[in-house]
């Protein structure tokens, strides 16, 4: 199943927990949802090289991995309002990075870093130590192996790897279920093509 029609496709609608009725107390993640190419070919590379045992998710990109879910309702408003405004990112997929036990694509933005820099500086209060770090937007396709494996994978893709670009289409939020996680909404950006 792509991120496309997981999260929505075609709809303009924002479908978040509140309306649902839910009452949610795991900490909550925020991802950049990419357009349907590149989700397709993430999502591709994740099911082939991520262990299966351990691949309970999509491929995605995260931009917060642990915001409070007491503050849920002023998380939701502000993705709201903030997406009302942006227009679609253009990202560049500018090379494949080993990153010890796995491998990922990095991915750069300065439209992206200046979009999480202004909700770092929303929510400073409630961020992890690793949620007040500068981002390095990145998508995984393998973790969690020996690290020989993730030097084979990471030399495997390189070789063939050409940067091509990818486009942020809205933000996605989450609850972390200790390792899968629900999907409680989609924003999407003003100017995107969902």
């Amino acid at each position: 199943m792509s991120l496309q029609i997981y999260f929505k496709m075609g709809s303009n609608v924002s479908y978040s927990a509140k309306e649902r009725g839910e009452n949610l107390s795991e900490p909550l993640i925020l991802t950049l949802q990419l357009d349907a190419e590149s989700s397709l070919f993430f999502n591709k590379q994740r099911r082939l090289y991520f262990p299966k045992e351990r691949n309970f998710l999509e491929a995605h990109l995260t931009l917060f991995h642990h915001l409070p879910p007491q503050h849920r309702e002023e998380i939701e408003q502000e993705i709201t309002a903030l997406c009302q405004k942006q227009e679609s990112i253009l990202l560049q997929v500018a090379e494949v990075r080993l990153i010890g036990r796995g491998v990922a694509y990095k991915l750069e933005s300065e439209v992206l870093q200046r979009l999480h820099r202004h909700l770092q500086l929303k929510w400073q209060p409630w961020l992890t130590p690793q949620d007040r770090q500068k981002l390095w937007p990145h998508v995984t396709v393998q973790n969690k192996v020996t690290p020989a494996q993730a030097k084979e994978l990471h030399q495997h893709l390189s070789a063939t790897f050409a940067p091509f670009t990818a486009t942020g289409v809205g933000l996605q939020l989450w609850a972390y279920q200790g390792g899968p996680w629900q999907w409680l909404g989609s924003y999407p950006f003003q100017q995107s093509d969902l």
